[in-house]
């Protein structure tokens, strides 16, 4: 980097549009072209911690299907965004497009099909930036407000039927989990993992494990033990917290245990 220049083997120099001012100065660039066809240069700079006061506040997750998380807390929840099938019908536009103007072996692309290409890439690429802020918005939301977050380690496992893993895929959990650990590391916050092993079926009052099978129809939680109800995807984010060593009590459902 020179004179806000970047400087390239070959005697490439060119002006980056910065989306954000880099915190230090760069000890090595990538440079690559997405499938839009724009150009971008991924800096790697050391990180830098804005540590934020703590709050003595802790949040259990518990990654689901029909809310991408749910939360000990109501205020934190992320529900579905579906941006993907938002855009499916214009996407399945593109793709027929696509699918008509592709060439014969041996045959030039023509340039109907290299714009239908584009829009195609355009649009995933929409989606996908759609996905990140909506993750990234949210945990940003959750690492001000708490000092520690801990969710189980494992997807859902109804994820093996397709159905479920469309509607998952669309849900971006990975990249809600990926913002909330950057945002976390970024601000000094914790973030703790738990063994996802029966989270849905233990009663998060008593502890008590359900004898029968929880299909997924069911979605609310009824301990036979201790008699009480809740919905199936808050009692799972509270054992998440119980077996971390917290116990959820108040409004907040959550506060440290005593050691």
């Amino acid at each position: 980097m020179k004179d806000d220049r970047l400087h390239l083997p070959g005697g490439i120099v060119v002006r980056p549009v910065w989306s954000r001012q880099l915190p230090k100065p760069p000890s090595s660039v990538r440079v690559y072209r997405d499938a839009v066809g724009h150009w971008w240069a991924s800096f790697v700079v050391p990180a830098v911690t804005e540590a934020l006061p703590a709050t003595g506040r802790v949040i259990g997750i518990d990654w689901g299907v029909r809310e991408t998380a749910t939360t000990t807390s109501d205020d934190h929840d992320l529900p579905h965004a579906q941006h993907g099938r938002t855009a499916a019908q214009k996407l399945a536009r593109y793709q027929r497009m696509v699918a008509r103007r592709k060439p014969k072996k041996g045959q030039a692309a023509s340039k109907g099909y290299r714009q239908a290409k584009r829009q195609t890439a355009k649009l995933h690429r929409k989606v996908a930036a759609q996905r990140q802020d909506t993750g990234r918005k949210w945990a940003k939301q959750v690492v001000v407000t708490t000092t520690r977050a801990l969710w189980r380690t494992s997807d859902p496992g109804s994820l093996r039927r397709p159905t479920m893993a469309r509607k998952a895929a669309d849900a971006a959990i990975g990249a809600a989990k990926k913002a909330l650990v950057e945002i976390a590391r970024k601000h000094g916050r914790a973030v703790h993992l738990v063994h996802p092993a029966h989270t849905t079926m233990d009663c998060a009052q008593c502890g008590a494990r359900t004898k029968h099978a929880l299909p997924l129809s069911e979605r609310t939680y009824a301990c036979t033990v201790c008699g009480v109800v809740s919905p199936r995807d808050k009692n799972s984010a509270r054992v998440i917290l119980v077996r971390a060593g917290l116990n959820p009590t108040g409004v907040d459902l959550v506060s440290p245990a005593t050691c």
